[in-house]
């Protein structure tokens, strides 16, 4: 496949892993550091809306500079206050890792833009494919790096975790010279037509709401299973494996789904596998502790994984203005409202059990099913 050996995507996606890594290295280095439950929460929230809410912000820039700076300059900014966070004990720390945010989200809508591009040019227009496969990228990320956090930390504690800004200093400035040509996005031009408009709101306001309930679905059951395994009376290496159980699934839907999503209609891939995504959630939700469970975790992740890049191209396609913002203002809304469903339902599983969110959870995607089938191209 001629995408792997461009050198464009290969670092984009490269990069993607790294900022990734350093993303999925906060829960465990904060665990580390003896935060409370409470603690971990809400600053992990406040480092999600961090990152998230900023992004339209960051593609509406590139739309108008290029790719470059914020491509590359994010991954080097997280490189840059992660150490700090690294070096300062206490709060100046934690807002460090805060700030740190804000490279993930220059990079994100920016990454997720050259992707499709690559895909239209070098695969005869399956950008829904080379999107998953840099979404991948990250998931990858997401799965590798609280595991490398782990090891690092046990066996050379906190000035150990300087091994990942030194790792992604030569991935920044690699990344920075790929792109020196600095070509700008394509844009979508707003519809003068009235009618024409109204359908591509309510086209939005479908898309919004699909991709609300796959990302709180996803929230749930990444962050709430760890727990749930726990409280069933299973060791560490048990519940821990069933979050990365989980989130390989995800990378492996990503791929699926943006694959038959460019040779069939996106909306019938996206309804059908939130279709077949309640089966394994709905049978979680009654067995309780089961080996039966390492197949239905990674089989959740994999058909709520599926959705993702269908979701991203398109709205790169039909929001007005650049492809970077289009993808910055679907990447936040993602990322945010998952995060905020997740307050609500963590709430939930502590006044009724997590089985009943998982009960919920398979009503979500169950609503979203259907109404994905309203996303006409």
């Amino acid at each position: 496949m001629p995408l792997f050996l461009d050198s464009i995507f290969s670092f984009v996606a490269l990069s993607h892993f790294m900022v990734d890594v350093f993303n999925a290295s906060r829960p465990v280095l904060l665990t580390y550091l003896g935060l409370t439950e409470s603690q971990i929460a809400l600053f992990s929230t406040i480092y999600i809306w961090a990152s998230a809410l900023t992004q339209p912000i960051f593609g509406w820039i590139s739309d108008r500079t290029g790719p470059r700076w914020l491509a590359a300059g994010g991954v080097l900014w997280m490189t840059v206050f992660y150490s700090l966070a690294l070096t300062f004990p206490g709060n100046p720390g934690l807002i460090c890792l805060i700030i740190a945010a804000l490279g993930s989200s220059a990079f994100h809508p920016v990454g997720a833009v050259q992707a499709a591009l690559r895909g239209r040019d070098l695969m005869k227009g399956r950008e829904t494919t080379s999107t998953s496969l840099f979404f991948t990228a990250g998931q990858m990320g997401h799965f590798i790096g609280p595991i490398m956090t782990g090891l690092i930390l046990s066996a050379l504690q906190v000035p150990g975790m300087y091994i990942l800004p030194l790792v992604s200093i030569p991935i920044g400035l690699a990344l920075m010279r790929q792109l020196r040509d600095n070509h700008p996005h394509p844009k979508v031009e707003a519809s003068a037509n009235s009618k024409q408009a109204k359908a591509g709101l309510a086209f939005i306001l479908v898309l919004m709401m699909v991709a609300s309930m796959q990302s709180w679905a996803q929230a749930n059951m990444v962050n709430l299973i760890p727990k749930y395994i726990k409280d069933l009376g299973q060791s560490a290496t048990i519940y821990g494996s069933m979050a990365g159980l989980f989130m390989g699934g995800s990378a492996l839907g990503n791929v699926l789904g943006g694959y038959y999503a460019d040779r069939y209609p996106k909306r019938f891939v996206a309804s059908f596998v939130l279709l077949l995504a309640s089966v394994p959630i709905f049978i979680a939700s009654k067995i309780g502790w089961s080996p039966w469970l390492y197949l239905l975790v990674p089989l959740a992740g994999v058909f709520t994984g599926a959705v993702h890049s269908i979701m991203v191209v398109l709205a790169q396609r039909v929001i007005p203005g650049g492809m970077a913002l289009a993808s910055g203002l679907i990447l936040g809304f993602i990322f945010s409202s998952g995060a905020l469903g997740l307050l609500y339902t963590g709430h939930l599983a502590e006044l009724y059990g997590f089985p009943y969110v998982l009960t919920l959870t398979t009503g979500m995607v169950l609503v979203a099913s259907p109404l994905a089938l309203l996303l006409k191209e």
